[in-house]
């Protein structure tokens, strides 16, 4: 491989590039059948955890019993930053300081936790219609990029 036998050479991703295809794939362990979403918490390169959207531990999933419906919202589902932030309780590790890779923009109750994980980045790839988030997580300092 490589310049030697003709082989195109396949460009090194970003990290926020590399970071942000891990959600994605985190993202396919999703059980509600409304929305795929994962979650990479990162901190100085390393992952430390990961979320995805899905049922509390134990209980049935969406793709079991189907989707819990509140307001057009699933509400059977933790979502994929919620999870992410609460592995990271469970197992001793500091959020303080991290970024966060999501697939989808971060809604408002997850931008306020994020805040509180002290989470200082958020990288997401699709838009969520949210301003009010947007808004908070910019009072905030907490910086906001879309890849």
């Amino acid at each position: 491989m490589g310049k030697h036998t003709g082989d195109v050479v396949k460009a090194r991703p970003s990290w926020d590039e590399y970071f942000m295809g891990i959600a994605h794939e985190v993202a396919n362990r999703s059980t509600c059948e409304r929305a795929q979403v994962g979650a990479v918490i990162v901190k100085n390169r390393r992952i430390i955890t990961t979320g995805y959207n899905g049922s509390p531990s134990g209980l049935p999933h969406c793709t079991e019993v189907g989707c819990l419906m509140d307001n057009g919202h699933c509400i059977r589902t933790l979502h994929a930053e919620q999870n992410a932030i609460i592995q990271a309780a469970l197992h001793g590790v500091s959020t303080g300081g991290a970024s966060i890779y999501v697939t989808h923009q971060p809604c408002f109750l997850c931008a306020k936790m994020i805040i509180n994980a002290g989470i200082v980045r958020i990288v997401y790839d699709n838009e969520y219609p949210d301003d009010l988030s947007r808004k908070f997580l910019q009072g905030a300092g907490v910086a906001l990029a879309q890849v």
